[in-house]
């Protein structure tokens, strides 16, 4: 018989590539995972790995026995998704991942709901990039997480997990406008963003850390106006861009829900591109009562967060 807590490490070697990332990510030792892995060779009765000096790949039994193992941990989160609710409901810990702009605009909201109609849950907030996510969720790190992406960076569905979309936010070009009060983070025609955008081809620029969504989102938009960005300084939240914004000291894009809070000074310019943000969790977790009654409140907190701001006006939003 096959044990499931191996069959859980063949997967994991497989999306890792690694013996040494596949401890790191379980909290294993390297050589109790090969053993662990060998005894699952034993089991099978079939090598599943090839090892080539310090490097390991999988065979082809072990390639199809992880497309097995994908449809057998589906199944299991199904069923203790099926057995929580025969339990009574949402009850208990739920690990909540989330980027920061939707922990500061949707979250909030999302828990005040779930407080009042399902108080014997335990939510647990942590603040997890997007990149890192699936990683979380497939070690059970994290339960269920919001993750993002946009038209110009899609972002593939991983394996072993399922989402469910969540909302869509216009993308903003931030720029300083000394003296204006301010103004709102909605509506426009976006169709002149890129021509825009091009007049600030020489302005300073404010972007994220390197190797995030933001960042790339940042650098495709400006290519696909022509340019390269100037970047002179690395801010990951939004709403430090925007003081930075209003400080003159560059310009930056930022989404809807980045741009809720707008300070004076700072205009904003609808982009031809757009964020989307989704609910991700493990596959076949999704009917899991705690899981569902949060995507529920989280549905219920979208329109409060991006319908907020006030009827855009030309001096603002262009």
């Amino acid at each position: 018989m096959l044990d499931v807590r191996r069959l859980r490490l063949l997967r994991e070697l497989a999306l890792r590539g690694t013996i040494a990332a596949v401890a790191e990510a379980l909290a294993f030792t390297p050589s109790a995972v090969s053993q662990q892995l060998a005894t699952l060779e034993r089991e099978a009765g079939v090598a599943l790995l090839e090892r080539t000096g310090r490097r390991v790949r999988l065979t082809p039994a072990g390639e199809k026995l992880v497309r097995h193992a994908e449809a057998v941990l589906e199944r299991l989160e199904l069923a203790s998704a099926e057995l929580a609710e025969a339990r009574g409901g949402p009850a208990g810990p739920l690990r909540i991942g989330a980027f920061p702009t939707a922990t500061r605009t949707l979250v909030p909201t999302a828990l005040a709901l779930l407080a009042s109609r399902h108080p014997a849950l335990e939510p647990m907030v942590s603040e997890v990039d997007p990149a890192a996510v699936a990683h979380a969720l497939r070690a059970g790190d994290l339960d269920v997480a919001l993750v993002h992406g946009y038209d110009l960076v899609p972002a593939a569905l991983e394996p072993g997990l399922a989402e469910e979309p969540l909302c869509e936010e216009a993308m903003f070009l931030a720029t300083p406008a000394p003296g204006e009060e301010a103004g709102p983070a909605t509506g426009s025609d976006a169709s002149h963003g890129l021509a825009v955008l091009a007049r600030w081809r020489d302005a300073p620029w404010i972007v994220s850390a390197p190797d995030t969504l933001c960042r790339v989102v940042t650098e495709r938009v400006c290519r696909a106006a022509g340019f390269t960005p100037r970047v002179r300084h690395h801010v990951d939240e939004f709403g430090t861009v925007l003081a930075f914004v209003a400080a003159g000291q560059g310009v930056a894009v930022v989404p809807q829900l980045g741009a809720l809070a707008l300070p004076p000074g700072v205009r904003l310019t609808v982009l031809p591109v757009r964020r989307r943000t989704r609910v991700a969790f493990r596959g076949g977790a999704g009917p899991h009562p705690a899981i569902a009654a949060l995507t529920r409140a989280l549905r219920d907190a979208v329109p409060a967060a991006l319908d907020s701001a006030p009827a855009p006006t030309p001096a603002h939003v262009t």
